[in-house]
């Protein structure tokens, strides 16, 4: 299991600020964060592959 942080999310093409992901995460739209303790937090890398992978999978195709 590896861990990822904000800023590697970031990197990977999600672009939302710390406030909208919270929003995201509240909602169910997003996944939760593990606390590693005081104010760490970090995403599980599998669990945000298999959310982006979900959100390409519904996309609507694109009328030529």
């Amino acid at each position: 299991m590896k861990f990822i942080r904000y800023q590697q999310l970031r990197e990977r093409g999600i672009p939302w600020t710390r406030v909208h992901l919270n929003r995201l995460i509240k909602a169910g739209d997003f996944p939760a964060p593990v606390n590693l303790g005081g104010n760490s937090i970090a995403w599980i890398e599998s669990e945000v592959e298999e959310w982006a992978k979900r959100k390409a999978e519904s996309r609507e195709p694109v009328a030529a």
